[in-house]
């Protein structure tokens, strides 16, 4: 099915499009969306818990903190020679590639507790291990993030650019929700020991493994590519150059806003599961009627509040695009910015302990940083919208670059904030605390929140 057939019908974005493709069983569309429904799935269940896993396997809070930050780098890195690799050998045998190595790293982590015992310097090979699972569990997802970009913003007319973000990101996000509702499940039986924690990890990790290579063998064996076109013609470091100096100049207010954002976010969003589950210590106690009373540990309320962040953003995703067009694109944004922002803050002063109201607050809580996704479309938008036709992935490509490289220590710095470190000047040791690393994340983006309001531009078909 070509873009110009999946067009031709009509000149609106239909977010539920996704969907009515999957079920018509349409070959090309069910085969990206099954490896894609496998692999965020798969990513979801695992990436949320690794600061919680890593814990349970002895690392401190800034080998927690490093760890986000080589994820950072990865992602920052991996996706211009993943389009190299992709133009050197094409689309089916790359994404089988990415496939194969995200499937490996999901192994690596499932075998990583066998090598606790391993003293490498003052660490274990186990937590080593961690991190040499992540270079290669990270590789699908460096395939196609420019090019979904610039297909969304061909398909569709400037005016309906939000909406047809929402359509492919209600679909991805769908396995963002029922991800974390199996790791719930898969954590229930357990308690809260290391050990506890160690080995329901190791169940997730198997699920994903399992999902990870039928994923890899349905793209393999069913995709069939008949012009690759992504990522073509790279020329090096001089290409990336000259795009930073062509970026739109709309771009710039949005790019130092949302840079800063998500800085603050990367400082402290591998420690959210730590929060919940040693900090704050909130599982859930539910008596049914039908089924008994039901205990949930705090790792297994972990994964119910992610799902219910996953379903008010589903919920309000295709709303708020739609709101898009009647108020603009601007405003939306800078509701997700503010969302992003005050998380930090709200979570770390919530109530703790396993009563129902320390429960309920954090389900509230949750369901509040749900809004931070509705906003994804029209921040898509923007970012693409004042781009020329034919150039929307490299706009997006340079756009993401610059904002991931920048971004790349914030997780570490995070980790020195919550732990603490010591200063080789004065030989005193700074005192760092959990409540002080997400206050200064809170207040990095609050000031970036309202930079972008302040001199952030509106894309003109919003206007």
């Amino acid at each position: 099915m070509t873009l110009e057939q999946e067009s031709s019908g009509s000149d609106r974005a239909d977010p539920l499009d996704p969907f009515r493709q999957f079920l018509a069983l349409e070959r090309d569309v069910l085969v990206l969306s099954a490896a894609m429904f496998a692999f965020s799935l798969g990513f979801q269940m695992t990436s949320r818990y690794m600061g919680e896993y890593m814990y349970a396997l002895g690392a401190s809070a800034f080998v927690v903190g490093l760890f986000g930050t080589v994820g950072n780098v990865i992602s920052a890195v991996y996706p211009y020679p993943g389009g190299a690799i992709s133009d050197r050998i094409g689309s089916r045998y790359a994404l089988t590639a990415f496939g194969l190595c995200s499937t490996l790293g999901f192994g690596i982590w499932l075998a990583a507790p066998l090598f606790a015992d391993v003293a490498v310097g003052p660490a274990s090979l186990a937590v080593v291990a961690i991190f040499v699972g992540l270079f290669f569990s990270q590789a699908w997802k460096s395939f196609g993030l420019g090019a979904t970009f610039a297909i969304v913003k061909q398909a569709v007319p400037p005016s309906q650019l939000a909406a047809g973000f929402a359509s492919t990101e209600t679909f991805r996000r769908t396995a963002f929700l029922v991800g974390p509702l199996l790791a719930a499940a898969l954590f229930y039986p357990f308690g809260s020991s290391d050990a506890d924690v160690q080995f329901a990890f190791q169940l997730i990790l198997l699920v994903a493994v399992v999902f990870g290579v039928v994923g890899t063998l349905v793209q393999h064996v069913l995709y069939e590519a008949e012009a690759d076109s992504v990522g073509t013609e790279f020329e090096g470091v001089s290409q990336v150059v000259g795009d930073l100096r062509a970026m739109p100049d709309e771009l710039r207010p949005l790019l130092v806003g949302d840079t800063l954002v998500r800085f603050a976010n990367g400082m402290v969003y591998v420690f959210f599961v730590i929060v919940v589950t040693r900090f704050l210590e909130v599982g859930l106690t539910l008596s049914l009627p039908a089924v008994g009373t039901l205990e949930l540990s705090p790792q297994s309320y972990f994964g119910v509040l992610l799902g219910i962040e996953m379903l008010v953003a589903l919920l309000t995703m295709i709303p708020v695009a739609k709101a898009a067009e009647r108020v603009g694109l601007k405003p939306v944004v800078a509701l997700g910015f503010f969302v992003y922002a005050v998380f930090p803050i709200l979570l770390i002063s919530a109530p703790a302990g396993d009563g129902p109201g320390s429960a309920a607050a954090l389900a509230v809580l949750f369901a509040f940083s749900g809004l931070r996704f509705a906003g994804l479309p029209a921040h898509k938008a923007l970012i693409v919208g004042p781009a020329e036709r034919g150039a929307g992935g490299r706009v997006t490509g340079t756009y993401y670059l610059l904002r991931n490289l920048i971004v790349i220590p914030s997780a570490a710095l995070g980790g020195l904030l919550w732990g603490g470190f010591p200063n080789p000047l004065t030989g005193t040791t700074f005192g760092g605390s959990p409540t002080l690393a997400f206050a200064v994340a809170t207040v990095v983006g609050l000031v970036g929140t309202a930079y972008f309001v302040l001199f952030g531009e509106e894309f003109e078909a919003y206007a």
